[in-house]
């Protein structure tokens, strides 16, 4: 006989208390047994596989988690760089703006010093003009005045002079006038 069928069939405290309940021994091993095997079969058909899904939802949570941190460092350092570049693109836009500026000076400089060269060109043409002009005008004049000169002696003297005479006036008035 099996252990559990000798502890039922023995008399003794448990038989009196099994008795006094009304509990009947082998159906209550019976059901142990039952028990036990509806145990272990849950143990290793259910519990055990959920229990590894359970461990590997753990698993992928953690490494979600450390995942999330691992790209919130990331997405920390691509602010950071991403700050430090559109610094770097400010500061070189400055020194663009700057050079810009520098070289509009440069350039507008060089246009005043060269409309001031072409004002002193059209000034300088002016005053050649101007002189030759005045010459001109001078050299008309002293003939002119020669001229006058002759006019004036033939009807002051009353005689009319010749044509030696007239050169001759006509350029000591205007050796007179030049000095």
């Amino acid at each position: 006989m099996t252990p559990f069928i000798l502890l039922a069939a023995e008399s003794g405290p448990v038989d009196q208390i099994a008795t006094t309940f009304g509990a009947n021994v082998p159906a209550l091993v019976a059901n142990a047994i039952s028990f036990l095997l509806v145990a272990f079969i849950l143990k290793k058909w259910a519990i055990g596989p959920i229990q590894t899904m359970l461990e590997e939802r753990r698993q992928r949570i953690t490494e979600g988690l450390a995942n999330a941190e691992k790209t919130r460092a990331e997405l920390a350092s691509a602010q950071a760089k991403a700050a430090e570049l559109l610094a770097q693109a400010g500061a070189q836009a400055n020194k663009v703006v700057e050079e810009a500026r520098a070289s509009a000076a440069r350039l507008a400089e060089q246009e005043r010093q060269k409309a001031v060269a072409d004002a002193q060109a059209i000034l300088a043409k002016a005053r050649e003009a101007g002189d030759a002009e005045l010459a001109r005008l001078k050299g008309e004049l002293r003939r002119e005045f020669g001229k006058l000169v002759v006019a004036a002696s033939v009807r002051v003297s009353g005689k009319i002079l010749t044509v030696e005479d007239q050169q001759r006036l006509a350029e000591e008035t205007q050796r007179q006038l030049a000095a």
